[in-house]
């Protein structure tokens, strides 16, 4: 009898001792919060990014790491929301993929390491204290894109060009930020620009139909807002053979003309290695500098450069069929 129950209480303590470093095991996997302004190619790609550097360094999403990801779709109040459940939840690195995302987990929490991703200047958007010393728990990657290789492109595929348009949404401070730089270089080059501003998608239809009629050709900077509503910028372009240049890759596929720019998915790798270092190799966001990816591709739509009655040289097709992308 005394036997048997000392069997059982055996029994009883292993597996007491088993469940203890199974709930061990599982509280020691480490999570990552990511929160993503709204969905639309560029910020896609980068999330795709994020997921394949955390898995290219070793980790598997369900196993030994909790990927906690949250589409705020373009609402403030979600992203405000969802930042605080990264702060309930503890969890061990945020990553905010477009400027509005990373503001919110920055106003959330200031112990939580936070990764930008995608956001041109973390300076300028105060979010941290300099680009080359961050000094407080945010750091990440800037889409700061190469606005002059873009300029000459724009020159070089209108070479007509008289009056250019550039259309931003005035919140947004990466396409801001932009905005002002595209307009000191067009200022330096004599090129006259005119500016349109949105507030929301449901401005895009109106202004880009004035601004269709100003103009002979259109900058977008990589505005998350109007890359949502890319189709309807172009319809209304198109209409009167206005090209559109955009800021990013993934907007010359939904029907711009052409651009060089920083390519979206690498860009989300180089987030995704700084959140590892963050996990594994215990760096600190006060002391690392936001990472200014300089590689740029060029990317041509020949579709779009067919539909507008528009030229494109063979050195630019090859460029971009050999580094780059060619949409045929």
């Amino acid at each position: 009898m005394y036997s048997l129950i000392a069997i059982i209480l055996i029994f009883l303590g292993v597996a007491f001792v088993a469940e203890r470093k199974q709930q061990a095991a599982q509280e020691k996997v480490p999570t990552v919060g990511v929160l993503q302004l709204l969905s639309h190619p560029a910020l896609d790609a980068i999330n795709r990014g994020i997921d394949d550097s955390i898995k290219a360094h070793g980790y598997k999403p369900g196993k030994d790491i909790h990927i906690d990801f949250q589409n705020a779709q373009g609402d403030q109040s979600n992203l405000q929301s969802m930042s605080a459940r990264f702060v309930n939840e503890h969890v061990n690195v945020a990553i905010g993929i477009a400027t509005p995302s990373g503001q919110a987990l920055a106003n959330a929490t200031h112990k939580i390491p936070v990764v930008l991703g995608a956001v041109t200047n973390p300076e300028g958007a105060k979010l941290v204290k300099t680009n080359e010393h961050p000094g407080g728990n945010v750091t990440g990657v800037s889409d700061h894109p190469p606005l002059e290789k873009q300029l000459r492109l724009i020159k070089q595929l209108t070479p007509n060009l008289k009056t250019l348009g550039i259309i931003y949404t005035s919140s947004d401070d990466s396409a801001a930020t932009q905005y002002r730089q595209f307009k000191a270089l067009c200022e330096k080059q004599h090129i006259a620009l005119k500016t349109y501003t949105i507030a929301s998608t449901n401005d895009v239809n109106q202004v880009s139909q004035t601004m269709a009629n100003e103009v002979d050709a259109v900058y977008v900077p990589t505005d998350n807002t109007i890359a949502s509503a890319m189709q309807t910028l172009v319809k209304n372009t198109n209409a009167k053979k206005i090209p559109v240049f955009p800021g990013a890759d993934t907007m010359v596929k939904q029907g711009g003309l052409a651009t060089y720019s920083i390519n979206q998915y690498k860009l989300g790798r180089h987030t995704g290695d700084m959140a590892v270092a963050i996990l594994r190799h215990k760096a600190k966001p006060a002391n690392t500098p936001i990472d200014f990816v300089t590689d740029s591709d060029l990317t041509v739509n020949l579709k779009a450069a067919k539909e507008l009655g528009i030229t494109v040289p063979q050195s630019l097709i090859n460029e971009a069929s050999k580094k780059g992308e060619l949409y045929k």
